[in-house]
């Protein structure tokens, strides 16, 4: 199983109720979380052939910017 790591303007509880149909939507994703208490609000996506690309583009479809963190 792969796990990316993203920085994202996902700031509240408003906002991941906003993203998770569209994440959800993502066969790709088996699990993903986002820790409000970073300052640069992690996005944590576990799943088997992740597209980094994809999912940064499922983010901005609904107004939410997102940048892969390199491993």
């Amino acid at each position: 199983m792969d796990k990316l790591k993203f920085k994202s303007t996902i700031k509240c509880g408003g906002c991941i109720s906003t993203v998770t149909p569209e994440l959800d939507k993502l066969e790709a994703i088996h699990q993903w979380e986002v820790d409000l208490q970073h300052p640069d609000r992690i996005l944590i996506v576990e799943g088997d052939n992740l597209n980094p690309n994809s999912i940064i583009q499922t983010l901005a479809a609904v107004g939410y910017k997102a940048e892969l963190i390199p491993e």
